[in-house]
């Protein structure tokens, strides 16, 4: 009798903590879950700033387990793959506990510590070896907490990205990924390897930065303490880890030069894989390792990023009222669609969740323009919202563009803003591109690495074999022309507020 064999994957979210558990030889989820079921909090002191606890993401990662496994038998669990937030910061002390809350990917404090790197190390080096200025990174949040918490940065024994502080609380294993220290600005192009000048720069002790496993790679074994906690047998390799962003485009089976994915989730993103290791002269896009990268064979996915796009949808659902109740996300859907493209001259700019790097790390804040109080109604504003950040991700889309970066078609999950038709309508009729959406998601292209790193499977062919293709839009000529027509006078508002900061 043959039995039923499972990888599971983990995203670690800053919203919230996803489990999936694939069958081996279909490829097919069998059982997602999700912790918590509303949003993670998110610390914010003072102004720009965005903290969680590490422990959180563990406390939702077991509650996620557990609830995946009910009904399996966890010693059919061949290996666990991780996907995780990036850009954010874990400083843990000589026993492996965090020393303060994460400083997360939104986090905007040290935005003024990356531009002055760049400055040091100069902008034609740090393009030419980093392919980005320091900006609002790993390595600059590092360099803040050593200005401004220097108790804290003595006591430091090893520095971590989400995924990597999942993966030693599954293993006890302090280590990380070359993706994850491209994530975070901390590799060098040239050399094919940690750039020791930036850190030389920032004053960063190079023994702080974990042991390197290879992205697909058994990365280590659980632990019997993580055993005992999650109901999986001590021994189950862990053997894929990457950010969400090129775990995303995996999950999509995007790992080709040309190929495109994008998300829509709290931010947005629109991530395009080439063979070259480019940049963008103002770094308003972002190039980091993809996931299949060799040293013989470059795979750089190359990142543009809006902060606020999901979250301002979720925003205004919690903030509008209908009949007394909240409206859920399909009555917000139709009641957008009651309004025409252009929101009848009503603007938003959905930048309201920290600084900007298409915007070159300015912080403009959302904004509502041409409200007229005789002609808007709720229908418009829920529009122009979704058409803002459609706008916005065509924004930075244009900068990818400009960069050689050309793409026909774009992948994205069936999920979070993807969920819409008026914002797929936008998107594909704004972008001039077809979109194809699938069946999966963050936890379970972690799990299919899982698979591939554990020799599960043979290949990603092998890996991508259940793979399918839920649907499609194709831009319309008639529709294009209206949507253009609304970016532009979008365009002219934005420029105008960049203009004032």
């Amino acid at each position: 009798m043959n039995t039923t064999q499972y990888l599971l994957g983990l995203d670690i979210g800053s919203s919230s903590v996803k489990a999936t558990l694939v069958n081996v030889e279909s490829g097919a989820s069998v059982c997602s879950a999700q912790s918590p079921k509303e949003e993670m909090p998110m610390l914010a002191v003072q102004p720009g700033w965005a903290e969680q606890d590490p422990d959180l993401w563990w406390h939702h990662a077991v509650i996620s387990v557990k609830t995946c496994l009910k009904n399996i038998d966890g010693a059919n669990v061949k290996a666990i793959g991780i996907a995780y937030q990036m850009h954010g910061l874990v400083v843990l002390d000589k026993n492996m506990k965090p020393l303060r809350s994460s400083i997360i990917w939104c986090d905007s404090r040290a935005v003024g510590i990356g531009e002055k790197a760049f400055s040091q190390l100069g902008h034609e080096y740090s393009l030419k070896h980093l392919l980005n200025s320091p900006g609002n990174f790993t390595a600059a949040k590092l360099r803040w907490i050593k200005e401004h918490e220097p108790d804290v940065y003595s006591r430091i024994y090893k520095i971590m990205l989400p995924g990597d502080y999942i993966a030693l609380k599954l293993t006890g294993e302090a280590t990380t990924t070359s993706t994850g220290l491209s994530e975070g600005i901390f590799w060098d192009y040239q050399s094919n390897g940690v750039s020791q000048k930036l850190l030389d720069i920032l004053e960063i002790d190079r023994s702080l930065l974990s042991r390197q496993v290879d992205v697909f790679s058994e990365q280590g074994s659980l632990t019997q303490a993580a055993s005992d906690e999650l109901g999986l047998p001590a021994g189950t390799k862990i053997s894929y880890r990457a950010g969400d962003q090129p775990n995303n485009a995996f999950s999509l089976n995007v790992l080709n030069p040309g190929e495109t994915a994008a998300t829509a989730g709290t931010s947005g993103v629109i991530y395009s894989v080439t063979d070259q290791n480019s940049y963008d002269m103002k770094s308003r896009v972002n190039a980091f390792i993809h996931v299949n990268s060799k040293a013989d064979v470059i795979r750089n996915g190359v990142l543009l990023c809006i902060n606020g796009t999901g979250i301002l949808n979720s925003w205004l659902r919690k903030n509008s009222i209908g009949n007394g109740n909240v409206y859920s996300y399909e009555q917000i859907n139709s009641i957008a669609s009651q309004s025409p493209i252009g929101s009848a001259g009503l603007s938003v700019l959905p930048f309201g969740n920290g600084a900007e790097r298409i915007l070159e790390n300015k912080d403009v804040s959302a904004s509502f323009h041409g409200v007229n109080f005789n002609r808007h109604n709720q229908s418009h504003v829920f529009r122009a919202a979704q058409e803002g950040i459609v706008f916005a991700l065509n924004y930075g889309f244009e900068i990818l563009q400009s960069m050689g970066l050309k793409s026909q078609v774009i992948r994205a999950g069936h999920a979070n803003m993807f969920l819409s038709p008026l914002f797929r309508e936008a998107f594909v009729n704004t972008t001039g591109v077809r979109l194809e959406r699938y069946d999966t998601d963050g936890a379970k292209g972690a799990a299919l690495g899982a698979g591939v790193g554990a020799g599960v499977y043979k290949s990603f062919a092998e890996a991508f074999k259940g793979l399918k293709q839920i649907g499609s839009e194709e831009p319309e000529r008639n529709l294009r022309e209206q949507y253009l027509n609304a970016y532009q006078v979008w365009k002219e508002k934005l420029e105008m507020v960049v203009k004032k900061n």
